[in-house]
């Protein structure tokens, strides 16, 4: 008999894929967790009915929540991971020879475990020196951190849930006030095709806290339509203005220092939204 996960990602669409076996099932103190082997994408971790990441195509959404930031900011000593706590952002993250020091918050203690367990390619650097783990809650500890961080970034699920006041201008402006005087920000803003008014919301949001906004895309098969937006919040320095023969070659598999430019050119209904 043949099993198959379907992620419902629209009332009228979804995506569907044969599994081999469901590891993990349980509901957790903040949300339904489970952790399924696929015949396509290897593992995948799934919360509350929606993919999060998987061992085929998670570098893609990795990279480059941590790398078009990290290049940008002249020193990123100190950053701040809020969610992520599949390991995949800190694992770039460490890539970067300046950073001193990366937090990971995530406030579900659960996917970090199980993510240590069943997807150690993804979270494999969490017990790094360079890193602290935290099991908090995100908005109370960028609350409790005023110009503390050189670079924050947010992997957060979809604004369900424990996300949903990750997506509030109180938080951007939370972010704003814990990051240094030259900070930057980094959040998934979700797809253009079912989520505008989202993309719209948050890039007006951030425009208010932040003096340089920038929305970035790629493309990510399991995620809902596959093309992904990512928007930069930035007190100083402008990711256009990098100087790509500046930037290193990395050991990465989709962003490149081509690329950190090239991704923010964006299709032209994607742009209307961030007018």
């Amino acid at each position: 008999m043949e099993l198959w996960y379907t992620e419902k990602q629209t009332d009228n669409f979804g995506i569907t894929m044969k599994i081999k076996q469901t590891m993990v099932h349980e509901q957790t103190d903040f949300q339904e967790l489970a952790m399924i082997e696929t015949e396509e994408y290897g593992n995948m971790l799934v919360l509350d009915g929606m993919v999060m990441t998987t061992e085929k195509d998670e570098f893609v959404y990795h990279e480059m929540v941590a790398h078009p930031a990290l290049f940008t900011h002249p020193n990123p000593e100190n950053v701040l991971v809020v969610g992520g706590g599949d390991g995949g952002v800190i694992r770039e993250v460490l890539k970067h020879s300046k950073v001193k020091k990366a937090v990971l918050v995530d406030i579900d203690g659960k996917v970090i475990e199980y993510s240590k367990k069943y997807l150690p390619t993804i979270a494999g650097k969490l017990d790094d020196p360079r890193v602290e783990v935290i099991v908090n809650d995100g908005y109370m500890h960028i609350h409790d951190h005023k110009n503390t961080y050189d670079v924050i970034m947010v992997d957060s699920t979809e604004p369900v849930g424990p996300a949903v006041n990750l997506f509030t201008k109180g938080f951007y402006q939370g972010i704003h006030d814990a990051l240094k005087e030259d900070g930057i920000f980094v959040a998934q803003t979700d797809n253009p095709w079912f989520k505008a008014d989202l993309i719209q919301s948050v890039n007006r949001d951030v425009k208010e806290v932040f003096s340089i906004v920038r929305v970035y895309v790629a493309n990510i098969p399991t995620y809902p339509s596959g093309l992904w937006t990512f928007t930069m919040g930035s007190k100083k320095h402008d990711p256009l203005a990098v100087d790509e023969s500046g930037i290193p070659e990395l050991d990465t598999k989709y962003y490149t220092p081509r690329l950190h430019k090239a991704a923010f050119a964006l299709p032209k209904f994607v742009e209307d939204l961030t007018k």
